[in-house]
């Protein structure tokens, strides 16, 4: 008699994304989520005339997206070949060898939590003056925090198309003030003739101009995330690439031409002190005197769910990393367990969402700065750890094609990536002889040297790791780096059976 047949049920525990839920555009809305348009043109563009007084800013995002598009030329290359939640980690893994892979996880870990962290120590600033003219009044800051943290937390453990749909929402309301708002500032010029004065290269050709290409750097954080979300995509190949570039362009579009408009309702000899007076309100007060008070309680809402919006992309980035690493073992495994019902990293989220809670009620109990040394501190640590990664992942581009030869143009293989490898090496070079002038401490700080140095601890830390893994552990370090493809590296092949794709011997 034969067995009766069996069902198979499905596992209440995968270690699997949620496959084919999101197209170019759902992923272009997670990458400039994270980017925060309305963000970056309020804070970091006046706090870039304010602090440098150079007023070649637009210059310096085209510059920075000149280099980054080089950058993506090699990066999407190797996103065709490699679809992986890791990004950072398992380009660098399969490109500089696994240890450096895993000291490149403890760098993003690090970066990508600063960063998303970070926006709650922001979000209390940004509410005060919508509450203030809707209800008379504002709550403590990490009143608003915890509002907005159990909000991300909800949306990070339900469908990643169901977070991209909200971003899209929140997105289109960001980007559709920020243009209203150029347009207004334009259109009335300060002495009543629109001026070119701060396109010209000659404000790039003048000292405190490394600090303003690192701002602008740190305004393009989160175009990279793209191949974060590829597991993800319906079509990772078409999807990744498509996303990169776009968001590339459109962001260096919109930060360009918006902090050139400012510029122009100012006056080009007036726009550093304006923004060293008025900081952030700069282009609301401009809105304001163009446009009315509706349209500064409109675009000061829309700041606030700016914020939101890059707190929830940034969430889903930082969780799908961590996912990334347990469900190959680098990191316990638990956190590379996915939700049966919506595929979302579910313990991951849950662990980014714990960190953000304890970080706020730190902060709160303490009566620290949450604007300066959370948000802004935050931020600039983070961005600069990104900038790290971005650098590190032009190399191992480069190696990973020379290794494997795979058929590919000498431009895309080589050339790229190599003029972006040394033209990042010379912004990072730069940001560290400026990191006193981005954190605004005093030159003899110890932040000064703290901040940047936890990266190389960390990649150290992590390269070590890595080679314990290579020593004790080697059915995980045999794992590492390749994604999707890890669960069939848990076992090595039968005597005679060739190894599964993808499968690479330890390096």
């Amino acid at each position: 008699m034969p067995p009766a047949a069996t069902v198979d049920r499905p596992s209440n525990v995968s270690e699997a994304l949620a496959r084919g839920r999101l197209g170019v555009p759902a992923v272009i809305f997670f990458v400039l989520s994270a980017a925060a348009p309305l963000t970056v043109v309020a804070g970091v563009v006046t706090t870039g005339y304010a602090v440098t007084g150079v007023t070649g800013i637009p210059l310096a995002f085209l510059v920075v997206a000149a280099v980054l598009a080089l950058f993506s030329v090699g990066y999407v290359a190797m996103a065709r070949r490699l679809t992986n939640a890791g990004a950072f980690y398992a380009y660098i893994a399969r490109g500089l060898g696994r240890p450096a892979g895993v000291g490149a996880a403890w760098v993003a870990l690090i970066a990508y939590n600063a960063l998303q962290v970070g926006l709650y120590g922001a979000i209390g600033a940004a509410a005060e003056p919508v509450l203030q003219q809707l209800f008379g009044g504002s709550p403590a800051w990490w009143v608003v925090a915890l509002v907005a943290w159990a909000l991300v937390a909800v949306l990070g453990v339900l469908r990643v198309d169901v977070n991209g749909l909200v971003l899209a929402v929140l997105l289109a309301a960001e980007i559709l003030v920020i243009v209203v708002f150029d347009l207004a500032q334009v259109s009335h010029p300060a002495g009543g003739s629109v001026s070119f004065a701060t396109l010209s290269p000659d404000n790039l050709l003048v000292p405190g101009v490394g600090a303003l290409l690192v701002l602008a750097t740190t305004g393009f954080t989160g175009f990279e995330s793209a191949v974060v979300f590829s597991e993800e995509s319906k079509d990772p190949k078409r999807t990744v690439p498509m996303a990169t570039y776009l968001s590339v362009a459109i962001i260096a579009g919109l930060y360009a031409f918006s902090a050139w408009t400012m510029t122009v309702a100012t006056g080009p000899d007036r726009i550093v002190d304006a923004s060293r007076e008025q900081s952030t309100a700069l282009i609301f007060n401009l809105a304001g005197a163009h446009l009315g008070d509706s349209a500064v309680t409109i675009g000061q809402a829309l700041f606030l769910t700016s914020l939101l919006a890059a707190m929830i992309s940034f969430h889903n980035t930082t969780a799908r990393y961590a996912f990334a690493l347990g469900r190959e073992r680098v990191l316990p495994a638990v956190f590379g367990q996915t939700s049966p019902l919506t595929g979302a990293p579910r313990v991951a989220s849950l662990a980014q969402s714990a960190l953000g809670l304890v970080v706020i009620v730190l902060y709160a109990v303490a009566g620290w700065d949450p604007l300066v040394q959370l948000f802004f501190w935050g931020g600039t640590g983070g961005g600069f750890g990104v900038l790290l990664l971005i650098a590190t992942t032009s190399v191992a581009v480069i190696a990973f094609f020379a290794r494997t030869r795979t058929a590919e143009t000498l431009w895309r293989r080589a050339i790229a990536p190599g003029l972006a490898a040394i033209a990042l090496t010379a912004i990072i070079v730069v940001a560290v002889d400026n990191f006193a002038i981005l954190l605004g401490v005093a030159p003899d700080s110890p932040l000064r040297w703290a901040i940047p140095a936890v990266y190389p601890v960390a990649a150290l830390l992590g390269l070590l790791w890595g080679l314990v893994l290579r020593g004790r552990r080697p059915e995980v370090y045999a794992r590492i780096g390749l994604g999707a493809e890890s669960a069939v590296a848990e076992a090595p092949p039968a005597a005679g059976e060739p190894a599964p794709a993808g499968v690479e011997v330890a390096r």
